[in-house]
């Protein structure tokens, strides 16, 4: 697992990259992402985490929501 410190910022292309991969993939209407984090409304899920990525993306403190929209990706990834 990569530490928070060596991780590098997302830029503006990578997180609409991200964000436009939610709008064209099939997402499932609730997700188990892993054993701690479950998402009942999916899509209202990724649609706020995509906002706050939006206004945040270029603060290393608040990588937060682009980190957990990588999980869901690799998440609904898995499943499919």
């Amino acid at each position: 697992m990569m530490n928070l410190n060596e991780q590098k910022l997302c830029t503006k292309d990578e997180l609409e990259e991200l964000i436009t991969w939610f709008e064209k993939y099939p997402c499932p209407k609730e997700l188990q992402v892993d054993e701690a984090t479950y998402m009942p409304d999916l899509r209202d899920t990724i649609a706020r985490l995509a906002g706050q990525a939006r206004i945040c993306y270029e603060n290393p403190k608040m990588q937060g929501c682009i980190i957990l929209l990588k999980k869901i990706k690799e998440a609904i990834e898995k499943k499919a």
